[in-house]
Parts: structure tokens; sequence; C-alpha cells
């Protein structure tokens, strides 16, 4: 997008920093009096104030400043801090025409100061609306934006997109209910199976700001425990803002909470709740109605008063990772957000994050946890079956479930559902070589082999057929399914268990709860549901398939998995058992086994801070065609001991896949470099990158480059 097109010729911020100290030193060095504006088109201003300093809806790094404008007489009352207005902004927004202003186009924006005087001395464009008189935009909610703005390298106006949620007039012109007063003190219950959790919710309660970091025992006591949390820092008279990945957990959590709290202590924002009533709800929240919030990723904007708590659940959840520009990561807003306010914060999930890790590892969090009696006690039996036994194993070369995996099921079965999660969902099978699995790929265009149903193989990318195929690793000719859809796994479990009942979970279609009956229930990853009195048993497939990915977190990701599912299975003393498909001998596979979540996420720590990886390093991606990229990293004043990897060429994005956030164009080939610093340096390297992002735009931009802080895929 070109300067020219946005930028006004006339304004308080319409140049860059640069030009705007230039103008400053002109107008000191020549002792002009700065012009205060007084009238507009002949109508007269706001006697006081008259200045409203604006931020303006326009997403772009060289426009991420405020901008000036007079406030007309007619709307000097409504024209508050905080409050929405239409503004007219881009080329000729200040061009005078015959003693008449005109040009620009109507946009949006936010005022965020009323003032006596402008920085500017020339003439300024009038506010030539207000949206709402409702104030939306406050001084904390700015300021959080604006940190999080330069964290990631974005623009402020982006930041406020995703903070403020879209006008919706009739929610706004319905009145909040009164504040109910705070409630009584929460009973420790569950939190007593920790060693420091009773003194968790006491220091909450006491009106203290308690840090930590929160391995949960598997089972179904989590929300509830999280609701306890929230009810003791409302019992001291402040706020509390809890953030989940998904609407599922959202529900359970405010469940929990009204059963303990009653109805009208706090507000529940997710997508499933539509505009009006999400709208609704956060108007409560933001005229301090409301004092306790849950919700999904945008609730870590909720602006929640006095806030005394926040919480996040599943950090490694990928949907706490916002995927709208610049792509902020729940739990470092909250991070911020209890940094800035000084309050409390709990990290709880049944894994463990490395980020989480580190948190303990410096000492700004505590560990609370349970013994490893009651992780025993609470956690289902973990059995394994490595590649050795499946070789050896008839039932499963012949139908992929291995011996140990049937008899599982058929135990379960007799009293209780039995959960299978596979590690992707449809039908279509992924080929690859029987003897040493190496991906079946076409000889033409490398794309995958695919042989659906009753078709013949064939290539999935360009649709030639291979009936001749031959390893080019091994020389084998024998194919095998080295990942099994969730529908195809439903088939085959149908055939095999016919007088079952058998029902699948995943992206199409969710299951919330399952009965306690008797019933073979196959999801993909985090699509697991919620069994009455738990699972009987659990078949954990296709483990390889996770642990191979080319990721960095390919390790933690799967064990986060592994622990999510088999959390929802009975425990060992009641028969609960987990039969997993993987290389018992893999560091992921024995920290499932052991239930060390924490272990696991340790040794990775050190393994990172050995090699440089983050979280210990801060790092940056910086995508886009090869000569954008090697442009931009030459223009960029990176700080010295910053180290750039790279630039190595991406995958060429398949035309008929689904796109997805930061993939290149279909077709294009597009290179990244990865940008490194130590601690310390991370802020450094986010205002270079944002600079020079920023002076490219504002020189006409040329092709394409994307930015990402702290990219969640560097493997």
């Amino acid at each position: 997008m070109s300067s020219d097109d946005e930028q006004p010729e006339e304004s308080a911020g319409g140049g860059g920093p640069e030009q705007l100290a230039f103008i400053r030193e002109t107008v000191r060095a020549a002792k002009v009096p700065r012009a205060k504006p007084r009238t507009w088109r002949g109508a007269p201003l706001a006697a006081e104030l008259p200045v409203a300093r604006v931020v303006v809806n326009k997403g772009v790094l060289h426009l991420d400043q405020f901008f000036d404008y007079a406030v007309p007489e007619e709307l000097d009352e409504a024209a508050q801090p905080g409050v929405r207005v239409r503004v007219r902004f881009g080329a000729g927004a200040h061009q005078v025409r015959g003693g008449r202003r005109e040009g620009g186009r109507l946009i949006d924006g936010f005022v965020v100061e009323r003032r006596a005087e402008s920085d500017y001395t020339g003439p300024l464009a009038a506010l030539a609306g207000v949206v709402s008189p409702e104030p939306v935009l406050s001084p904390e909610l700015l300021g959080l934006a604006r940190a999080v703005a330069d964290r990631y390298a974005g623009s402020l106006a982006d930041v406020l997109q995703l903070a403020v949620p879209p006008r919706n007039a009739r929610a706004e012109a319905k009145p909040s209910p009164d504040p109910l007063p705070a409630p009584g003190r929460p009973e420790s219950g569950t939190w007593e199976r920790y060693a420091k959790g009773a003194a968790f919710l006491d220091a909450l309660a006491d009106g203290g700001s308690p840090r930590a970091v929160w391995t949960a025992l598997p089972g179904p006591h989590w929300a509830d425990e999280l609701a306890r949390a929230v009810g003791a820092t409302l019992a001291s008279g402040r706020g509390a803002l809890v953030v989940v990945p998904d609407g599922r957990a959202a529900a359970r959590v405010d469940t929990a909470l009204t059963a303990l709290l009653g109805e009208g202590h706090h507000a529940l924002l997710t997508a499933e709740a539509g505009p009006q009533k999400r709208y609704g709800q956060w108007l409560a929240v933001r005229r301090g109605a409301v004092r306790a919030v849950v919700g999904t990723r945008a609730a870590m904007f909720a602006p929640v008063r006095d806030l005394g708590l926040v919480a996040i659940w599943d950090d490694g959840d990928s949907s706490h990772s916002e995927l709208h520009a610049p792509l902020p990561h729940a739990r470092e807003v909250l991070l911020l957000r209890a940094a800035h306010d000084k309050c409390a914060f709990l990290l709880g999930s049944t894994g463990c994050t490395v980020e989480a890790a580190q948190l303990v590892e410096t000492g700004w969090a505590l560990p609370m946890t349970a013994d490893r009696e009651r992780f025993r006690t609470a956690a289902p039996l973990i059995r394994t079956v490595g590649d050795g036994e499946l070789a050896r194993d008839e039932a499963a070369r012949a139908a992929r479930l291995p011996s140990l995996a049937w008899q599982a099921v058929r135990e379960g079965l007799r009293t209780g559902p039995v959960l299978v999660q596979v590690p992707r969902r449809g039908y279509v099978p992924r080929l690859g070589c029987e003897r040493c699995r190496t991906p079946a790929r076409c000889r033409h265009c490398a794309g995958p082999l695919e042989a659906p149903e009753q078709r013949e193989l064939h290539c999935g990318w360009c649709g030639r057929g291979e009936p001749d195929w031959r390893c080019a690793q091994c020389g084998g000719t024998r194919l095998r399914a080295s990942v099994v859809g969730a529908r195809r796994t439903a088939e085959e479990l149908g055939r095999a268990f016919p007088a079952v009942p058998v029902r699948t979970s995943g992206r199409d279609h969710i299951l919330d709860t399952v009965p306690g009956r008797p019933a073979l229930v196959v999801s993909t990853p985090g699509a697991e549901p919620v069994a009455e009195g738990g699972y009987a048993a659990a078949l954990l497939l296709d483990g390889w398939a996770m642990l191979g990915r080319p990721d960095l977190r390919a390790g933690e990701e799967a064990l986060r998995r592994w622990l999510h599912a088999a959390s929802l299975v009975r425990g060992q003393a009641d028969g609960g058992t987990v039969v997993v498909v993987a290389e018992p001998t893999l560091r992921p596979v024995q920290a499932l086994v052991r239930w060390d979540p924490v272990g696991h996420a340790q040794r990775e720590l050190a393994e990172r801070a050995e090699l440089g990886f983050p979280p210990v390093s801060r790092m940056a991606a910086v995508t886009g065609g090869p000569d954008a990229v090697a442009a931009f990293l030459a223009s960029a004043e990176l700080p010295p001991d910053a180290e750039v990897l790279g630039p190595v060429p991406l995958p060429v994005t398949d035309p008929a896949r689904p796109r997805r956030t930061g993939d290149p164009p279909p077709g294009e080939l597009w290179e990244r470099a990865l940008l490194r610093v130590p601690p310390g340096s991370g802020a450094a390297l986010a205002t270079a990158l944002k600079s020079a992002q920023a002076g490219r735009l504002a020189r006409g931009g040329g092709d394409p480059v994307r930015i990402r802080i702290d990219p969640p895929d560097i493997g």
C-alpha cells in the first residue's frame, strides 16, 4: 500500500517521526506561535480542549501514531476520551479548495485525549462525527494494547481491533445490571490435594498477588478449581480473568462458577454467544457491573476493573495463538497484564510447556503440584506398544491395531466407553512403505499417494496413477496406511465390534459429552468429549506420526495431547487403562508412562538453553520473496547481538490445500529467515523490525514481507 494513498497531507502526525521532529525544530527556531483552531467551515469549535487526539483504525506501521483533529462545538460533549469517532483520513483530507476543506475517506477511530493545543501549527481537520458516546477505550486498555503492539512489532490499531469488539447498538442501549456484592470466601475443596493449593487460595482472598504454575491432577476437577480461585479473588473485592482454549472448556468453567457463586457474578465471552450478547457481556465488564470473566482467546483483553487475578488454562493449545496481526499469544498478554497491574497469575494445565517451566526456573512463578502418590492414584495405567512388537503382531499387520489394544478395548467395553485418539480426521489414509515407513510420493510432482476406498493408487496432487510404485529408500513394493483418519478407524472398529455403537468427534462435528455406557468414541486430538464417570480405557494410535513432525515442539505437543486424552480416563484404582502406540524408549512416551510433564519440560528447557532455542532466546521469522527478504534484512538496523539464520526456501503451497495463516501465496517460492537474540534483546529486535517494516511501507512497499515474533513452527 502506498503511503501517498494513506497519509494526510497536513496533520499533526501526517509524516513520519523524522518529519515531525523537523517541523517542531523549525517552529522553535522561527519562534512561530502555535495556531489554535477556533473555527471549522465557519462553525465554532469547542470552547475548552478543542483538539482531539485520535488513533485511527488503520493498521499499517508507518501510520502507527496519533492524529490531531479539531472538535466542533456540537460534538464537544460527546467526543470524550475513549469513544468511537469517524474522521476523514487519507490523501486530500486537509486540502483547502475555495475556502472549503474536502477529500479523504471516512474511517473509524478512538479519541484517546482532549487537548487545549496541537503540536501541529497548520489547520486541522474536524471530527466528522461521534459513533457512540459510550467510552470503550480506557487508558488501561490503551496502555495494554500499546505494550502488545510493541512486543509483537505490530500496530496499535491492529491490537485495538482485537481488544475492542464491534459495536452493537441494541446491546449498548440496554443498561447493565447492578453489580452484586462480593461473594464469601470459598472453601478450598479439591485444592487441598496440592501442597500449596489452600495457601494459594488464602493469598488471593487476602488481597495478595501470588504467581503459580499449576500442574493439575488428571480428572474432571480442574474447572471447579479454577472457579474457586476466581471466587477467592472476588471475595477480596477485586476482579478476575480466566482464558481457556475453546468454547467447551469455557462452558465447563462457566458451569462451575455458576454452581459455586450463583448467577450474575461473571461474564462468559465466547464467539458462540453471538455478537449482541457477547458485546453486552463485554460492556457489563467495562462498566463494572461484572467483576469476573471467563472466555476464549479474545477475552485476554477483557477490561476487568481492579484486576486481581489472570489465569490461563492449557497454554500449550494452539488456540491461544491469535490468527490476526500482530499474532499475540494469550499467555504473553496475560503476563504483561500481571506485570503491569501487579496482580496474581495462574497458569494451569495437565501438561507443562517449556514456557511454563521457564517461569518456574527464573523464579517468577512458584510450582504448584501434588505429590507422586496422588498422581499415581488419579492417573490411569499406561501401557506401550513399540515398533518391534508391532512387527511381530499378526493383528497389527492386518488391521493396524495391536493385540494389546484389542484386549484393552474388549475389557474396557465391559464397564464403560472407550476413547480412541487418532492424529487426523477424515477417511483417506496417507500411505508409506511397509518395510521402512518412508512416505509414498508421486514420481512426477512428489505429492502424497492415496488409495481411498476402492480406487487405484494415485497422486493426491496431480492425480496421476502409480500402479508400479516402488520405495525410493529400500526398494519395497508393499504399502501400509501410515496415518488413518478418524472415520476410517471408526469403520474398522465398527466391523470388529458390530454390537457396540461407534461415535466420532472431530473438526466437522465435535461432541461435548458422551454417556457412561459402553461405546467406542473415535476422536482427533483436542476434540475428545468428556465421558460421564470417565472412560474405561483409551487407545492413543499412531504416536510416531505426531512425534515425527519436523517441529521443535513435536515431543511437547504429542505429550500434551496424550495427557489431555489420558486425563479423561478413570484412575488406575478404578481400572482405567491407556495404550499408546509409540516407541517406549522415546522421552515423551516415558514422560507419559511416569506421568511427569514437569520433568519433560525441564529437560526440554535445558536442551533449548544449550542450543539457544526459544523461549531461552527470542526469535522472529521474516518471510517473503527472496529479493524482498534480502532487501528487508539489509535495511533493518538489527541489535548487535542478533543472529540471522537463513534464509531458506519454504515449501511451495499446494493450490488445492486450504490456506493457513502465514502460508505463502499458492505456487510462489518464498524464503524464511530466522532472527535470534539472547535474553534481554527481544524488545530491541521487535523495535528494529517494526521500524524497518514501517520505513519500507512508507517508501511504497513492494513485494510483501511478513514478520512474526515468537513463531510457533521453527522446526
